[in-house]
């Protein structure tokens, strides 16, 4: 077995986390409003310049703003089964660590009779960066079978000294600006664009030494830093009908083409394991096409709900070795939430997101996998005066475990192993935020 050529093709470290509330390369919770009552797709105030950017036709004339905050910290495990591996069952648990302590947007809208226009400026994409600090099965594995085909015999830590450490880091920075008219007092209709920014980063090496009982070589020696940038323009869509308590609305974002070029500062194998990291490889990381339709209705002047449904179309969004294919389909969310003002100062609100992939074992590696989900989000606004309101909010993601199984195979197998394995995939998620709306 050639380690070298087997261990790491994985290197490419696609295990940036997300701001985690979207489908697979889309962030969804720009606004504080979306963490503390998610379904915001029928929203009128100046969330909408996201959320439903026709809805903002409907706000009183003059200039709004907004400023937000928020922080996230995830963990993606891997529990990793393979018959070689020493401990009890044959069982290892790998811990990543992910976070984003400041995720910052900005929204702002204007209008004036029939016209208006908004924009914001947040992370569309990515939002942070995850660490293996322990290294991943897929490189255990690899070096562990590469020894047995050797010695025919148990493998342990007295045969060999193994090193890994990686870490990704992924932002998407979007910047969107458009126009909303209203045609009648009912029905508005919004055009605009969203230019994207892709800054990454991917760093880690595999070092994996025999001892002498096995020849005392050096079995694994990968190294790779590599910077990708890349841009693109999403056009987006949107329609709004409000009447008395109802409000219907509608956004259309269009597939993005997105390819990302490496910026190779170290790469110890740029014709071989880490040939897709060589300098000035493009590399596509299409932002897909998203539908939103949502319908809010008043209860009364103090109740507000609100029932969502999203769909990202993933399948048909490029992807690093056509990786998209291997989905079953593209991601859809269900989506829905209520506020209610407690009196003229205070409103509280909370709801529930469902987020459903078209995953499959093809899809789910070791360096990039998800997991379908249900959210929570709670929190209130507080009203200081008729210009400024603070937005808090909590965001709690409950991941469904993943368990990808692989049976023995020439070739194939476990990681290229040809033997079988197992992994179990899991995640957690949390987001915090505050933000602070002002209106002149």
């Amino acid at each position: 077995m050639n380690l070298k050529k087997t261990t790491l093709p994985a290197l490419g470290l696609a295990i940036a986390m997300t701001a985690q509330a979207g489908g697979i390369l889309t962030n969804t919770n720009q606004h504080i409003d979306f963490l503390r009552m998610v379904a915001r797709g029928a929203s009128s105030d100046i969330d909408a310049a996201y959320s439903n950017p026709a809805g903002t036709a409907f706000m009183e004339d003059g200039w709004k703003l907004s400023l937000n905050i928020q922080s996230a910290y995830q963990t993606r495990n891997i529990d990793a089964t393979f018959g070689l591996f020493p401990e009890e069952n044959h069982m290892r648990h790998y811990k990543g660590n992910a976070s984003a302590p400041i995720i910052p947007s900005a929204f702002a809208t204007y209008n004036k009779g029939k016209l208006g226009l908004s924009g914001f400026v947040g992370v569309v994409g990515g939002g942070g960066k995850c660490s293996f600090d322990s290294g991943l099965p897929v490189f255990d594995s690899q070096v562990m079978a590469g020894i047995y085909a050797q010695t025919k015999d148990a493998v342990t830590p007295k045969l060999y000294d193994i090193n890994t450490a990686m870490e990704g880091r992924q932002y998407i920075y979007g910047a969107q600006f458009g126009a909303n008219y209203l045609i009648t007092p009912a029905l508005s209709a919004y055009a605009g664009l969203r230019v994207n920014y892709f800054d990454g980063n991917y760093n880690g090496y595999v070092t994996a030494v025999g001892k002498e009982a096995i020849g005392g070589k050096t079995l694994v020696d990968l190294q790779l830093d590599c910077d990708q940038t890349g841009w693109g323009v999403t056009p987006i869509i949107g329609v709004n009908w409000k009447h008395k308590g109802l409000t219907l609305a509608a956004k259309y974002e269009f597939l993005t083409n997105l390819n990302i070029e490496n910026n190779t500062k170290k790469n110890s194998d740029p014709n071989g394991a880490l040939a897709a990291f060589k300098q000035g490889v493009n590399t596509p990381s299409d932002i897909p096409s998203l539908l939103s339709v949502a319908a809010g209705y008043e209860f009364s002047p103090k109740l507000r709900a609100t029932v969502e449904y999203h769909f990202y179309d993933d399948k048909h969004a490029g992807m690093a070795g056509e990786k998209q294919k291997s989905l079953t389909r593209g991601t859809y969310e269900i989506l829905a939430g209520v506020e209610y003002d407690i009196n003229k100062m205070f409103t509280v609100s909370a709801g529930g997101q469902r987020t459903d992939y078209g995953l499959s074992d093809g899809f789910q590696s070791n360096t990039s996998f998800y997991c379908d989900s249900y959210s929570v989000g709670l929190g209130g606004a507080v009203r200081f005066s008729p210009k400024i309101t603070m937005n808090v909010g909590y965001f709690w993601t409950m991941y469904q475990d993943y368990t990808k199984h692989v049976a023995a195979g020439k070739p194939g197998g476990y990681n290229n192993t040809t033997l079988a394995g197992q992994d179990v995939y899991s995640r957690t998620n949390k987001v915090f935020g505050m933000g602070i709306d002002y209106k002149f």
